[in-house]
């Protein structure tokens, strides 16, 4: 009759081996990785949603005088020049020492 009880003994005393020193520290080096990555991954995420929340801004240099009315689409540099790329669909090419408007090249749409 010793078949139940003897088990139990056996699992108690299986319960009350302490757990090594290296075996802890490892779990709680393991728990603060994940704790890390957790929070290294939400900062990711954020950062590219507040990132990509809000619309690119063009950065014109204060040296350009824009026609009056115009809105920018697109802005580049070259050497020496600036181009401006308006939303009525004009290129406006500036030189880039005196900022002013060297040609205005309207965009052909095909419509």
């Amino acid at each position: 009759m010793r078949g139940n009880s003897g088990s139990d003994q056996e699992v108690m005393a299986t319960n009350d081996i302490a757990e090594p020193a290296n075996l802890r520290l490892l779990r709680r080096l393991v728990t603060a990785l994940m704790v890390v990555m957790i929070l290294g991954l939400l900062s990711l995420v954020g950062l590219i949603v507040i990132r990509f929340a809000t619309a690119p801004q063009i950065q014109i240099p204060d040296t350009l005088t824009l026609p009056g009315g115009t809105v920018v689409q697109a802005f580049t540099r070259g050497q020496g020049w600036y181009a401006v790329v308006t939303e009525d669909q004009h290129i406006l090419i500036f030189d880039a020492a005196t900022g002013k408007m060297r040609q205005d090249i309207p965009i052909d749409t095909g419509k």
